[in-house]
């Protein structure tokens, strides 16, 4: 449309606002200040004198037309806003008219004080009396000149408004207009995408071959094909998934007992399903509940969160993968067998190359887990004891409920302890969400003492609204040890579209007390991390040995390799093998213990209908939890 004439798309550059920048004989440049900038080459010097000519003349022609419009009448101006306009003008104008009627009788009845005030002086009097009325003569020429000022600055005043208020007027119309149309396009787009994502899951749901079949040739966990609806994205109809465990219904019976998170009481299992968790110790589980195809208008719930802390805002539980946070925590682990090796490390540079191998690896899982995980209920625990398989075993509770903090704490008998106390903070932007985990991590190995600690960077998940959505890590995690003063800095590089570099990596230097760098680290997050020795020469120092080490080959160490997914892991939320197994019942765990939340165990069974209704029913038992216990806080305050 014409009002959209003056917003540029993405990607182009208004002239009216341009810098044209002639680099050297065939190269100019064209940037806007800093978000876009265009490299041009001509073939001659000759071309590219043309080229910027033309420009330039362009641009000056687009400064006049901006002048034009802006001079132009305020045709987008409503009647009703320029009636509005027209009565603050007069009500202005009529203010100025009673300053000025004040300012002819200051200036009036000063006249008339000096005039006696001179008459004063003419008389004789004592000394002292006329050095009185010469100072307040002066006051009285000095209160007529401010008087004055202030008249002629109240009339500069309305007649800038009169000038500027049509401009000012139009540019907020403007503004409201493209709020307006900015709202409208995102629910357009988000609606159109909608549409397609589920027009596309529809057309590839079903193997080849299996249409027309009465379905006996379906694999077991593949999920049923519902009747995709075209009706809005608000009142879509869900459908439940089929289960690879035929989970009975948990909802039968009520489980007693102590209420350490004001949660557990209304736990409900049955016992059939208590049965289930006899052998799930020995044979751990590989697959889960393949995830069902439902469709959801995001736009309808994000519109109104925008720069909101995502913790406050109630979510349904399709946006999230059936594992707490406390889970995702306990995930950290995954490749322990780093630590393991670590401990068993002689020099304190070698065992931080494994510590640093162990900090990048524990986000190697979120590189296509886009799904957010269950907030964890105030004294919700997660237990997990692999002391017979792996050599450690592992807690985390939930500690505080705003802002969330969670507490971590693994032993392991192979030498080390891992603790931690995480607060995460986040942000929705609009386009992307920003995740800032707060805290400090501490490693201890037993035999050497050598105390290591670090903090996680920063997580952020692109296309929130539009497109298919991906995680970046970006930031600096510095790594020391206590003990030695060892120090290593590993940089997570954001991706850019415009990079060269390979996607996702990192880059590290592991240093002694004084700084001399001794090993390089080399690779990706969601890959490997390579380890290369840096070799020093005499009189040589780590910044002149640094390109050194690459040439080295035969020096790299492979620290870390992710291992692969399981098969079929994209039905299965991405969940990698020690995922899957998490959320497994178990036996002897605390009735605190994420495993027994009953929404979390609907959503993994796919019914997400009913683990919505449960989940807004714990939430809101909290919430009522929090205002008694703030009530009683606030009653014994009062009581001293």
């Amino acid at each position: 449309s014409k009002a959209e004439m003056g917003h540029t798309c993405r990607g182009t550059i208004n002239l009216a606002t341009a810098n044209i920048t002639v680099e050297d004989s065939c190269n100019f440049i064209i940037s806007n200040g800093g978000a876009q900038t265009y490299h041009l080459k001509a073939s001659s010097e000759v071309e590219r004198q043309r080229w910027v000519t033309a420009l330039e003349l362009a641009k000056a022609k687009a400064v006049k037309m901006l002048e034009e419009s802006d001079d132009s009448g305020d045709e987008s101006v409503s009647q009703t806003d320029k009636t509005e306009l027209q009565n603050t003008l007069r009500i202005l104008s009529s203010k100025v008219e009673d300053l000025s009627t004040c300012n002819d009788l200051i200036a009036k009845h000063g006249t008339a004080l000096q005039r006696s005030l001179s008459e004063l002086e003419a008389l004789r009097l004592p000394p002292d009396s006329t050095d009185k009325i010469k100072q307040v003569n002066e006051r009285a020429t000095l209160f007529r000149i401010t008087s004055n000022a202030m008249i002629n600055a109240c009339r500069d005043f309305m007649l800038l408004a009169q000038t500027h208020g049509k401009k000012w007027q139009k540019s907020l119309q403007q503004e409201r207009d493209q709020r307006i149309r900015l709202e409208e396009t995102l629910e357009q787009l988000a609606k159109q995408h909608n549409h397609l994502e589920r027009a596309f899951r529809g057309a590839t749901v079903l193997p080849a071959g299996t249409a027309g079949t009465g379905g006996s040739g379906k694999d077991l966990c593949c999920p049923a094909k519902g009747d995709l609806s075209d009706e809005d994205d608000d009142n879509n109809e869900f459908f439940d998934a089929p289960e690879i465990f035929p989970m009975p219904d948990v909802m039968g019976h009520k489980r007693t007992g102590s209420n350490i998170s004001g949660t557990s009481s209304d736990i409900s299992l049955d016992e059939q399903y208590k049965h289930q968790v006899e052998d799930t110790k020995k044979e751990k589980r590989t697959r889960i509940p393949y995830k069902p195809n439902y469709s959801l208008n995001l736009w309808s719930i994000m519109k109104n969160c925008i720069g909101k802390e995502l913790s406050k805002i109630p979510m349904p539980v399709n946006f999230n993968e059936p594992l707490s946070m406390l889970q995702r925590l306990t995930e950290d682990l995954e490749y322990h067998e780093l630590l393991d090796r670590a401990a068993r490390c002689e020099s304190s540079l070698e065992q931080l190359c494994y510590v640093a191998a162990f900090t990048v690896s524990s986000y190697s899982t979120t590189v296509f887990r886009t799904s957010k995980p269950f907030n964890p209920l105030l004294g919700e625990t997660f237990e997990l004891d692999r002391l017979e398989e792996n050599g450690y075993r592992s807690l985390c509770e939930q500690v505080s409920h705003h802002p969330p903090a969670a507490a971590h704490h693994a032993d392991s008998k192979n030498g080390w302890t891992l603790r931690q106390e995480i607060k995460i903070t986040s942000k929705f932007r609009g386009k992307y969400l920003s995740i800032m985990p707060l805290g400090t991590i501490h490693c201890v190995f037993h035999s050497s003492g050598h105390h290591y600690t670090w903090k996680k960077v920063t997580t952020t998940v692109h296309n929130i609204i539009v497109g298919k959505l991906w995680i970046d890590q970006s930031g600096e995690i510095e790594i020391v040890n206590h003990k030695t003063g060892d120090k290593c800095i590993l940089k997570f590089v954001p991706y850019s579209y415009f990079s060269r570099d390979v996607a996702r990596k990192v880059t590290g230097e592991v240093m002694d007390p004084s700084g001399k760098v001794h090993f390089l680290l080399l690779g990706t997050w969601d890959e490997k991390m390579d380890c290369y020795r840096v070799q020093l020469g005499t009189g040589d120092n780590g910044a002149e040995a640094r390109p050194r080490a690459h040439e080295a080959e035969d020096s790299r160490v492979l620290l870390w390799k992710r291992n692969p997914l399981p098969k079929y892991a994209e039905n299965m939320y991405y969940f990698s093998e020690l995922a899957l197994t998490l959320n497994a019942p178990e036996n002897g765990t605390a009735p605190t213990d994420s495993r027994w939340r009953p929404d979390q165990r609907l959503m993994e069974n796919g019914r997400w209908d009913e683990a919505n209704a449960e989940k807004q029913r714990l939430e809101e038992k909290q919430r009522l939890s929090r205002k008694r216990r703030e009530a009683e806080a606030a009653r014994a305050t009062e009581d001293g």
